[in-house]
């Protein structure tokens, strides 16, 4: 999972799920926002995740295989737009809501293998520990925070336009309603499966700490991930994301334009702690990320404040795709009591 060194939460337990509005009738940019991310259209907690693990704790270290069940389930094809609910002929008394139905729930899941080698030759309580996670339909198990899964946007410069943009969405799965149509997606009108195409997720890290002697102490740590979304998602994101009035629409695009909301991130960084006495310690810690996005050319884009509304505009306010990365410092005292 993407942890900074110094913390080391359990999973959490949110859900997120990220689809493409429902209805036929709204325009691209009600379904998708300049920077990737989707109307929820999540159906809430019907059941809870069924977890369960194998470890071997001893005096050399421990290893674990651990896995979870997860629910993925997507509310009605129509909610919250008026008029005829999609799949349904003729005018419908009832609203847009429950006659419209709905996908079929999936399940999805990970695991996770995880090894700590203690007391290595390095020096006396020295310990270095791996994990490699995978999920389907289950990305908080790959990529989080202490709260919640984030989603990624990053802007930097650019020698071809105004700035440069990258962004990641972390979702469960994608879903567009079956018999989905607008005139404002052209080719892409009525492109709907009515299925939800699980999330891929998986990644790998890793950390080292060394004591120097029972007042100073050093961590260095890694961490690498991906999100992957099969061929059928990325058509219907892409063909909103093209045509999304939020971006420029397809004229906003330039020649070199591609679409593909498949991302990777990567993080290493390092810690030094001095503890003078018992329960006070000061830390510094660095820490590098890169987001390695998959987006080409660049885009007109709706105003994302502070940046302007470069929607539609000429190449001296667009946005170009591309990949981005920062660095941190944390400066940290604690006092335990």
């Amino acid at each position: 999972m993407i942890r900074p060194c110094s913390t080391a939460p359990p999973c959490t337990t949110w859900r997120r799920r990220s689809t493409p509005r429902r209805g036929a009738v709204a325009a691209p940019s009600a379904f998708l926002g300049a920077l990737g991310t989707q109307n929820n259209a999540y159906a809430g907690v019907h059941a809870p995740d069924v977890v369960g693990n194998i470890r071997i704790d001893q005096a050399w270290g421990l290893f674990q295989i651990s896995d979870a069940a997860h629910e993925v389930s997507g509310s009605y094809n129509s909610l919250g737009i008026s008029g005829v609910p999609t799949g349904i002929a003729g005018p419908n008394p009832f609203g847009p809501s429950e006659p419209s139905g709905h996908p079929d729930t999936k399940w999805g899941g990970s695991v996770m293998a995880a090894l700590q080698i203690k007391n290595i030759p390095t020096g006396a309580g020295d310990d270095f520990k791996i994990d490699a996670s995978y999920a389907k339909g289950d990305t908080k198990n790959v990529i989080s925070t202490s709260a919640t899964s984030p989603n990624f946007a990053m802007f930097s410069g650019s020698s071809r336009s105004y700035n440069s943009v990258g962004f990641g969405v972390a979702t469960d799965a994608m879903w567009l309603p079956a018999g989905f149509a607008s005139a404002a997606f052209g080719a892409a009108s009525g492109l709907g499966d009515g299925n939800l195409h699980l999330t891929t997720a998986y990644g790998v890290r890793g950390a080292f700490n060394h004591n120097c002697d029972p007042y100073w102490s050093t961590s260095v740590c890694g961490s690498a991930s991906a999100v992957r979304y099969d061929s059928t998602a990325k058509f219907f994101y892409c063909s909103i994301y093209t045509a999304s009035s939020a971006t420029g629409g397809a004229a906003g695009k330039s020649a070199d334009y591609s679409c593909n909301p498949d991302y990777n991130v990567f993080q290493v960084g390092a810690v030094t702690r001095w503890t003078p006495v018992k329960n006070l310690t000061f830390s510094a810690e660095v820490m590098y990320f890169r987001l390695d996005q998959k987006f080409t050319g660049t885009t007109g884009m709706t105003s994302v404040q502070p940046k302007p509304n470069c929607a539609g505009t000429p190449a001296s306010c667009s946005y170009e795709f591309k990949d981005q990365d920062t660095v941190a410092l944390n400066l940290r005292v604690q006092r335990n009591f």
